[in-house]
C-alpha cells in the first residue's frame, strides 16, 4: 500500500462532501485528483468524520487519509469519537488520522468564499459552541480527555478554530501530556492570530508543527512574503491547500500556483520539499 512518504506532495487540508458546503469533489474524486499528480491527500469535513471514506478510498488504491473534526455536529468534543473513528479509519493505514478541535466556534469568521449550503436543512450556526476554553481561561476538561487518547492511538490532533490563547492552553497540555503530534491549524491565519515571532519561540516544542494554507494566500489575507517568514520561524511548516470550493483553484491549479508564490518567497528546494512534502509526511508517520 502507498503511503505518504512515497508521494511527491502531501496536501493535510483538502475539502470534499459531503460537508457543510458544496464542494469540487467527491472523497474517491479527490483521490484520483491527487493520484494524477503524485500526491497524497487527507480529506476533511466539517460535517461528518472522513475516515470511513478514506478507508474506502485505500481499498481501491486511491492515496487518502482521513480526519475527524470534533463539532457538535459531528459527535462533540469526545474521546469516544476519536476511539470510533480510528476503527473506522482502518488497520492498515499508512497514515494517522488528523483529529481537530472544533471549527464550529463562536461567531462565524468573516470570509471572502461564496458559499451554498450542501443539505437545504442544514443551518451551521445552530451548531456553533463555545471555546475550548472554560469560563476561567482554563481548557476544558473534554478537551484535556482527547489530547489524553490522542497520546496513545495513531492520530494528530490539530487545534481547529481555536484563537491563539485557546492554541497556546493546547500546546501546554500536549506538552504535559506527551502528545507526540500536534498541528497549529492556520497558525498566522487572522483568527489564530500567531506571528512568525510566536512561532519562533515555539520552534522548540517536540512534535509541534504550525500550517499556512493556500486559500489563506489566496484570499489575500497573507501573501508569499509571509510564507518566507513563517518558514524561516520555524522548523515544522506544513503548507496544504484548505481547498475543494467549487469556485476555488482545483488540485493542478493551485500546485501551479504554489510554484510562483515559493518563487517570490524566496525559498529554496530544501524548504520547499521540506513543506510541501517532509513536514507533512512526518505529522501523519504511523
Amino acid at each position: 500500500m502507498r503511503d505518504p512518504a512515497g508521494s511527491v506532495v502531501v496536501d493535510v487540508h483538502h475539502h470534499a462532501g459531503p460537508d457543510l458546503y458544496r464542494r469540487r469533489l467527491t472523497s474517491s474524486a479527490a483521490g484520483r485528483a491527487y493520484a494524477e499528480v503524485g500526491g497524497w491527500v487527507v480529506l476533511k469535513s466539517h460535517l461528518t468524520s472522513t475516515a470511513a471514506r478514506a478507508w474506502e478510498a485505500r481499498e481501491e488504491g486511491l492515496p487518502v487519509s482521513g480526519t475527524l473534526v470534533l463539532n457538535e455536529l459531528a459527535g462533540g468534543v469526545r474521546a469516544r469519537a476519536v476511539e470510533q473513528a480510528v476503527y473506522a479509519h482502518g488497520p492498515d493505514s499508512p497514515a494517522r488520522l488528523i483529529v481537530h478541535l472544533p471549527t464550529l466556534v463562536g461567531p462565524a469568521h468573516t470570509s471572502a468564499l461564496r458559499r451554498t449550503s450542501f443539505h437545504p436543512r442544514l443551518d451551521a450556526d445552530r451548531w456553533r459552541t463555545g471555546r475550548v476554553l472554560d469560563s476561567a481561561g482554563h481548557l476544558r476538561r473534554d478537551v484535556s480527555e482527547v489530547l489524553r487518547a490522542a497520546r496513545d492511538l495513531p492520530v494528530a490532533v490539530a487545534t481547529g478554530h481555536c484563537d491563539r490563547e485557546a492554541a497556546l492552553r493546547v500546546v501546554d497540555e500536549a506538552v504535559r501530556l506527551d502528545v507526540p503530534r500536534l498541528l497549529l491549524t492556520h497558525a498566522t491565519h487572522p483568527m489564530s492570530g500567531f506571528t512568525p515571532a510566536d512561532l519562533t519561540d515555539l520552534s522548540g516544542v517536540p512534535g509541534l508543527y504550525a500550517e499556512l494554507t493556500a486559500l489563506t494566500l489566496l484570499l489575500g489575507h497573507r501573501d508569499a512574503g509571509h510564507l518566507g517568514e513563517v518558514v524561516r520561524a520555524h522548523p515544522r511548516v506544513v503548507f496544504s491547500s484548505d481547498l475543494g470550493q467549487p469556485d476555488q483553484p482545483d488540485v493542478k491549479e493551485w500546485l501551479l500556483l504554489c510554484e510562483q508564490w515559493f518563487s517570490d518567497a524566496g525559498l529554496t528546494a530544501q524548504e520547499i520539499r521540506a513543506i510541501t512534502w517532509g513536514n507533512p509526511a512526518n505529522l501523519l508517520a504511523p
